[in-house]
């Protein structure tokens, strides 16, 4: 029976988290540790893993899929024998080919991760489905956030996506860039009370990342801290990781299919609506192509009001077609779409969260200087100074009082017997 490795998805809600560097070195860890360690760098397609170790691949995985290479032919193999796939993130094309075509490549994938004790991918921040998929194809899905609130926001938009999308298990959360244990405790305490009082979901603290100079240098140098003497601080956090990995996927039941069957199953998923597509596609004019399409899409929704699944998938699709080309037109778009929903049938908690978010990829658009305050100071009385009758009494007794008190006296002093005689007197 083939090996069945143990998938780790290592992910984030946002960019700039530091998760490609949690990957890389929690991979050489495990490396280190005499396992078999397969690192997929679904990132991006400039391939940011190997760039880390300062290896410049020729070939990637979209190679592959183009039939120019073998699978074998991209591996990158670096310290304590740690394989590395760049441009992972090409599986996506995958899909798009049809479950027949991909079936070579994918075979391909499933025969080399049967050879490892761990697969860890490095997956794309962000909502893209290609990422979103890539969870998916894990046993256990790493979320990686930082003590910066935005990133709490956007691990929360996307912990609420993949629940949506049929996610079964509980998202670990390792919290990067810590000052220390008791910060990076609290930080992950403040998505976890999110997760449950929103969600009904508590999450599982992996532990932290403590922020340090090491660490931040060894990107820049291309030499992982996991590559430091283990009795080094920074390297020795990766070993707790490790540890921290370890007992949590004991906690896991282990799949019965790897990432390849994940991905061979949602390539046939999609060829079938795409046949089922072209079989009701009968010729006409691109306008009335696309007409038809959106009439479908509208009758496929109003039947099926509650499946918040589809209409993820199905938006996320049109606004990724619509953000391929941007231009004037597209803005036009965006803004008059924003504008004809009915945000007043939102709940006051929801347009908040809402609202959150527009600000922040208002400030991803256009990044501005840290907004200002926005409290109004409070309002002091500007009308003119009136005397207080009911504390000190008559005018008339006052100045009596005053010509009547030796010249050392203060006026506090006074005004405060004063007071005190005016109370006692009542």
């Amino acid at each position: 029976m083939p090996n069945q490795p143990r998938t780790i998805a290592i992910t984030g809600g946002k960019g700039g988290v530091g998760k490609t560097s949690v990957a890389l070195n929690l991979a050489l860890t495990l490396a280190r540790q005499e396992k078999r360690v397969l690192l997929l760098d679904g990132d991006t397609d400039l391939a940011n893993v190997s760039i880390m170790v300062g290896m410049y691949p020729k070939q990637t995985l979209a190679n592959v899929i183009a039939g120019e290479c073998r699978l074998q032919d991209t591996l990158l193999e670096t310290d304590y024998g740690l394989h590395i796939v760049p441009g992972a993130s090409g599986v996506q094309e995958c899909m798009d080919m049809g479950p027949t075509d991909s079936l070579q490549v994918l075979r391909a994938l499933s025969h080399l991760e049967s050879q490892y004790d761990y697969v860890i991918i490095d997956t794309a921040a962000g909502l893209q489905a290609p990422s979103l998929h890539m969870i998916a194809s894990a046993e256990l899905a790493c979320i990686v956030v930082t003590p910066d609130p935005a990133s709490l926001t956007d691990a929360f938009s996307l912990i609420k996506v993949i629940l949506r999308r049929g996610y079964k298990r509980v998202p670990s959360v390792l919290v990067n860039m810590a000052q220390g244990a008791s910060q990076a405790r609290s930080v992950f305490q403040r998505l976890d009370s999110a997760a449950q009082r929103h969600l009904g979901l508590s999450l599982h603290y992996m532990g932290g990342i403590w922020r340090d100079e090491t660490l931040r240098q060894s990107v820049l140098n291309q030499k992982p801290v996991a590559l430091l003497p283990v009795a080094d601080p920074s390297c020795r956090q990766f070993y707790t990781l490790a540890d921290m990995l370890n007992v949590r996927l004991a906690q896991l039941t282990p799949r019965k299919a790897g990432i390849a069957a994940y991905w061979h199953r949602v390539s046939r998923q999609q060829s079938e609506a795409r046949q089922a597509s072209a079989r009701s596609d009968a010729p006409a004019s691109l306008k009335d192509r696309c007409l038809r399409a959106v009439s479908e899409l509208e009758s496929v929704l109003v039947q099926t009001p509650d499946n918040a699944m589809l209409r993820y998938e199905a938006f996320t699709r049109l606004f990724a077609l619509l953000g391929s080309a941007p231009d004037g037109d597209t803005i036009e778009i965006i803004q008059t779409g924003l504008g004809s929903l009915e945000w007043e049938k939102l709940s006051e908690e929801h347009r908040q969260h809402l609202a959150t978010h527009l600000r922040h990829l208002a400030d991803q658009i256009v990044p501005t200087a840290p907004r200002k305050s926005t409290l109004v100071p409070a309002k002091t009385d500007q009308t003119d100074p009136v005397y207080d009758r009911v504390s000190f009494g008559e005018q008339e007794r006052l100045v009596r009082a005053l010509r009547e008190q030796p010249a050392e006296i203060s006026l506090n002093e006074l005004l405060r017997s004063l007071a005190g005689k005016g109370h006692n007197r009542s």
